[in-house]
């Protein structure tokens, strides 16, 4: 690709709710610069675009008080339109050009993978991903830190559950791509591990084009429940051929996003989903009394998506704050280091000179007959 990378959307947000951690000085300091490749255009813009709300919503209230501890964070976010090479090219040029000390919540994984080597090559740490892939988290990343649990941690909890409820026969249906063939062999090991069955194996095209053949392959073995393990077009052409009367479904996180779940509209209703955020309607935390408040005076609903951006942003600047006013990349990959366990009002992760993965928290959660997530 030539030319000049485009300058993506730089936010430095207004006021929408209080934190503990936001400073109370004026923002007097240049400002911390945090850079960002989302993809904000193509065919995983509608999943991210509530991600990214999410952490508008966190960055806003920061900003209003003045910035962390009176100085402004500047997070700059470009679109790598869900190309590989793009967001390597963006990667260097937020690196090179706009001298962030951190980069902070990537959601595009073939893009991540040819990005990680720029972190080695320039020191600087990178906080945070929207995606579980255990492609990225196999060989711990000395300069990666990912914020919630792997794929791996959600299929885990998806067999623990069904075989506690005597379920013994269970079907896979996998993206056929990377992600979901290189998570086929773990699938068998878990089941291995839980004394469960795995009667049938169906690959689903990316774009859901041979979904009606999965379906029927899959159907055809009588499973007792189906591991879903795709996202998209995949879920959607997947779960629309299966037969109106069905056995339980088990989707990823990755695939309960607010705009799926419009997409699939009824066929969603009963199908199980794993979530590696803690409930949105959780009243009795801190993190979602914030968040749910933030979000109704922004007049957004409080879906799981933008709460994963809140609290992606959450971590970040609770590390900021760690890493000082003047903070370096070298200073930021040191206050992660030093981190230990933390409680983020209702939810923990740790980070240590080993540790780069800071939590493997997962829970189940269902459709009920309104379109709503029920624990």
């Amino acid at each position: 690709m030539s030319g000049q990378p485009a300058v993506g959307r730089r936010a430095l947000l207004a006021a929408t709710c209080a934190l503990p951690f936001a400073g109370t000085a004026r923002a007097a300091t240049a400002p911390l610069r945090i850079g960002q490749c989302l993809p904000l255009t193509g065919p995983l813009a509608p999943v991210v675009k509530p991600i990214a709300e999410g952490q508008q919503l966190l960055l806003a209230s920061v900003a209003a008080q003045g910035g962390l501890q009176g100085t402004p964070i500047d997070l700059v976010t470009l679109d790598d339109t869900t190309q590989p090479a793009r967001t390597e090219e963006l990667t260097r040029s937020l690196l090179d050009d706009q001298k962030v000390v951190a980069l902070f919540g990537y959601a595009f994984v073939p893009g991540l993978v040819r990005a990680l080597p720029l972190l080695d090559e320039r020191r600087v740490p990178l906080i945070g991903v929207y995606n579980g892939a255990d492609v990225v988290r196999r060989d711990p990343h000395p300069w990666l830190f990912t914020t919630t649990a792997s794929l791996r941690d959600e299929v885990q909890a998806m067999v623990q559950n069904l075989a506690t409820l005597n379920t013994r026969k269970l079907a896979v249906a996998y993206q056929d791509n990377e992600l979901g063939r290189f998570m086929l062999p773990q699938v068998q090991a878990i089941a291995d591990q839980h004394g469960v069955q795995l009667v049938a194996k169906a690959a689903v095209a990316p774009d859901g084009s041979n979904a009606r053949d999965a379906a029927a392959a899959i159907t055809a073995r009588e499973p007792q429940a189906i591991l879903l393990l795709a996202a998209g077009a995949a879920v959607i052409g997947f779960m629309k051929s299966l037969p109106a009367v069905r056995v339980p479904v088990y989707a990823l996180s990755l695939a309960g996003t607010t705009a799926l779940l419009e997409e699939l509209g009824p066929v969603a209703r009963g199908m199980a989903f794993t979530q590696v955020i803690p409930s949105p309607q959780r009243a009795t935390t801190a993190l979602a009394r914030r968040f749910t408040a933030a979000a109704a005076a922004a007049g957004l609903a409080p879906t799981y998506d933008r709460l994963w951006g809140f609290l992606n942003a959450s971590i970040l600047v609770e590390v900021l704050r760690r890493a000082g006013p003047r903070a370096t990349p070298a200073t930021v990959q040191a206050a992660l280091e030093r981190m230990g366990e933390v409680d983020l009002g209702g939810y923990r992760l740790a980070f240590d000179n080993r540790r780069r993965h800071g939590s493997s928290f997962v829970e189940i959660t269902m459709v009920d007959a309104g379109g709503k997530f029920i624990r």
